[in-house]
C-alpha cells in the first residue's frame, strides 16, 4: 500500500514539477548560449576574430612540433592546460549528438554550437590524418603541467606529444574519435556536406585502427592519462559505441553487421548505469534502441530492454531503483565532478523520452509504467537544480543567474588576463591566484562546474577542484537538455 501511495504522490510532484517552473523558455534560452558561450573558454589555438571571450588569447601555437606535424587547436579539458584525447572526443560525441537530437529547438545558437563541435572537429582530422598508422591523442603531460598555474597564453611547460599506434594501440580513445567524427559528419551534413563527407570516410578509417589492433591507451600510455582519464571500463564500450554512431551516420549495412555479430562480447548484454567520457555502455543502448522503436527491428530489441532497465533505475517509485539522490532532488554518484553525471543522465532521459514518441511512449518497470513525461520532468528537476533550484539557491553555471560561484578552479580564468597584466606570470607565480580569496578576475561564461556534495553543499572554493572545476565534457550533454527545455523537441538532422 505504502509504494502505492508513494507512486501515485510521485507521479503528482511530477506533473506540477511539468506545470510550475522556476524557469521559462527565455531562461533556458539564455543558459543554452552561455553553455555554448564556455567552449570559447577552453579553445586552444590561434583565436578567430569572432571570438567572443575576448580575455582569452591564442596559446599552444607550436602543439605537434616534437612530432613534426601540426597539432595546432582543439579543447583544454577543464581547468589545466593539457589536450587529452579521450574526453575531447566524447565532448565533441556529445555536442554533435545534441545538436542531432535538438538542433532545430537552438535557434539563433545553432551557428555556435555548429562552431563548438568543429573546433574539435578540425583538431581530431588532424590528429587522426597527420601519420598513418597513428593517432595522436594527447598533447602536455599532466603530471608537469599541474605542477604549474599559469595562463595557457603564458605556457613554458614542454607540450609533450603522445600517440598510439599499431604497436601502442589505444582502442578506446581510437574509437571514441571515431564516434566523435561519425557524429559530427551528421551534424554537418546538411550544413557543409563536404565536410560531413570528409569526417565520416576519416571516421570508417579511424575505426578500422581502433578494432585491427585492440588494446587500451591506459596500457600504452600509462602514467601520463592515469590517473588522470584511465580507462576503467576498457575499450570494448567504444567499440561498440563507434561501430553504433557509423552505423547511424553512414547506413553501411556493415556496420550492422558488425553490432549484431560483437554486440555481445562488446557489452551488450550487460546493464550499466552511469554514462561518462569512460563508459559509454548505456548511451550506445539509448542510440541503438531507436531502430527498435522506429522500426521494431528484433535485433535491436535487447537495447530496448537494458534502455528501460536504465531508465527504471533512475526514477523514483520504480522497483528497478539504484539511483541515489540527496535531499534537494541532486542525482548524486560521485564526489568529484559529480554534474558530470547529472548531465550526461538529463541529456539520455530527455533523447529516451523523445524516441519513445514512435512507440507505445511508455517505460514498464516491475508492475509500474512510466510516460514520456515522467522521463522529462525528471530530467527537467535535474537541469533546474544546476541552474539555481536547489537547497543552496545558486546555479552552477557560472554567469547564469543572480548567485554563481566566483571562485572557480581553472587557470585561465583566476589569473589576470593578458589584456589586463601584459607581462608573463611564470609557472609558480601564479599560485598566489590559486589560492586568492577573491573572484577569478575573468567570467568563465557557461561553465558547468562539478558540483555540490552528497548533502547538497558547495564550497566555493578554488582550490577544491573536486567541487570547483568546469569540464567540457560537463557541459556538451547539457547543451542538448538546455535546447530540448528552450524550444519544442526538435526534429532530427536528416541522415
Amino acid at each position: 500500500m505504502a509504494r502505492i501511495v508513494m507512486f501515485w504522490l510521485l507521479q503528482f510532484v511530477w506533473m506540477l514539477s511539468l506545470c510550475c517552473s522556476a524557469f521559462n523558455s527565455q531562461d533556458y534560452t539564455d543558459a543554452l548560449a552561455k553553455s555554448i558561450l564556455f567552449f570559447e573558454g577552453q579553445r586552444s589555438g590561434k583565436l578567430p576574430s569572432n571570438q567572443r571571450l575576448a580575455w582569452r588569447g591564442d596559446s599552444a601555437l607550436s602543439d605537434g612540433t616534437p612530432e613534426h606535424v601540426d597539432l595546432v587547436g582543439g579543447y583544454y579539458d577543464a581547468g589545466d592546460n593539457v589536450k587529452f584525447g579521450l574526453p575531447m572526443a566524447f565532448t565533441t560525441t556529445m555536442l554533435a549528438w545534441s545538436v542531432i537530437e535538438f538542433g532545430s529547438a537552438m535557434q539563433g545558437e545553432i551557428q555556435n554550437a555548429r562552431a563548438a563541435i568543429r573546433w574539435s572537429t578540425d583538431y581530431l582530422l588532424k590528429a587522426a590524418t597527420a601519420t598513418p598508422g597513428t593517432l595522436y591523442v594527447q598533447v602536455g603531460d599532466p603530471n608537469v603541467d599541474h605542477k604549474c598555474w599559469e595562463r595557457p597564453e603564458d605556457m613554458d611547460t614542454a607540450r609533450n606529444v603522445y600517440k598510439v599506434s599499431t604497436k601502442n594501440p589505444g582502442s578506446d580513445v581510437a574509437a571514441e574519435m571515431s564516434a566523435a567524427l561519425a557524429a559530427g559528419s551528421i551534424a554537418f551534413k546538411d550544413s557543409d556536406p563536404s565536410y560531413s563527407s570528409k569526417l565520416l570516410q576519416t571516421a570508417m578509417k579511424v575505426f578500422d585502427f581502433a578494432d585491427k589492433y585492440r588494446g587500451s591507451y591506459s596500457d600504452s600510455l600509462g602514467s601520463v592519462v592515469c590517473p588522470f582519464y584511465c580507462s576503467y571500463s576498457g575499450y570494448h564500450d567504444e567499440l561498440l559505441w563507434g561501430a553504433s554512431w557509423l552505423h547511424k551516420a553512414s547506413q553501411n549495412h556493415s556496420y550492422l553487421a558488425y553490432i549484431q555479430s560483437n554486440g555481445h562480447t562488446l557489452g551488450a548484454d550487460d546493464d550499466d548505469f552511469s554514462f561518462s567520457w569512460d563508459d559509454k555502455r548505456v548511451g550506445t543502448k539509448i542510440l541503438l534502441s531507436k531502430n527498435f522503436l522506429d522500426t521494431n527491428a528484433e535485433q535491436f530489441q535487447l537495447y530496448k530492454i537494458h534502455s528501460d532497465n536504465f531508465i527504471c533505475s533512475l526514477i523514483p517509485g520504480s522497483s528497478g531503483l539504484q539511483a541515489q539522490y540527496t535531499a534537494g532532488g541532486l542525482l548524486y554518484k560521485a564526489t568529484e565532478s559529480n554534474l558530470q553525471y547529472v548531465t550526461s543522465t538529463a541529456f539520455l532521459l530527455l533523447t529516451y523520452a523523445k524516441y519513445l514518441k514512435s512507440d507505445t511512449g511508455n517505460v514498464h518497470c516491475g508492475t509500474s509504467t512510466f510516460t514520456r513525461d515522467n522521463l522529462i520532468s525528471l530530467a527537467k528537476k535535474q537541469v533546474d537544480y544546476v541552474l539555481g533550484e536547489n537547497p543552496n539557491k545558486m546555479s552552477y553555471m557560472v554567469g547564469f543567474g543572480k548567485r554563481y560561484p566566483e571562485h572557480v578552479h581553472h587557470r585561465g580564468s583566476s589569473l589576470p588576463s593578458k589584456r589586463a597584466h601584459a607581462d608573463p606570470i611564470a609557472c609558480n607565480d601564479g599560485f598566489r591566484f590559486l589560492y586568492s580569496g577573491l573572484p577569478n578576475p575573468n567570467i568563465l561564461v557557461g561553465a558547468i562546474l562539478g558540483g555540490p556534495d552528497n548533502r547538497d553543499s558547495f564550497a566555493d572554493d578554488r582550490n577544491n577542484y573536486q567541487q570547483s572545476e568546469p569540464a567540457t565534457y560537463i557541459n556538451a550533454p547539457f547543451v542538448g537538455a538546455l535546447a530540448f527545455f528552450a524550444g519544442a523537441p526538435a526534429t532530427p538532422i536528416s541522415h
